[in-house]
């Protein structure tokens, strides 16, 4: 029978498992802070927002400047940059739509 038992204390170990588990918690706790991950919920609504006003914003600010020059250069003053800008704001909306139907991660 003495050779089974390892010679310590099981309320010891339990202990020093509890404590371990404790130190383990609290480390990747400081480790999830540290990365950023701790509050990934709300940093990826903000991001998915900048995302969208970025998309609507670019594409009716590069379709105006596409159309601006194409105006410049053909002569053809308000109606391509009306033209540009109309197809500018259409795939901005068809840009938001495809970001809006993503899945979440």
């Amino acid at each position: 029978m003495a050779e089974r038992e390892s010679g310590q204390d099981p309320i010891g170990e339990n202990a020093r498992l509890q404590s371990l588990d404790e130190r383990l918690k609290r480390a990747q706790h400081d480790e999830a802070v540290r990365t950023g991950v701790a509050q990934k919920g709300q940093d990826e609504s903000y991001r998915l927002g900048n995302r969208v006003l970025a998309e609507l914003i670019g594409g009716i600010a590069g379709g105006a400047l596409i159309g601006w020059v194409i105006d410049r250069f053909a002569g053809t003053s308000p109606w391509g940059l009306l033209v540009m800008m109309f197809f500018g704001i259409i795939v901005s909306f068809r840009n938001i739509v495809r970001i809006s139907n993503q899945r979440p991660k």
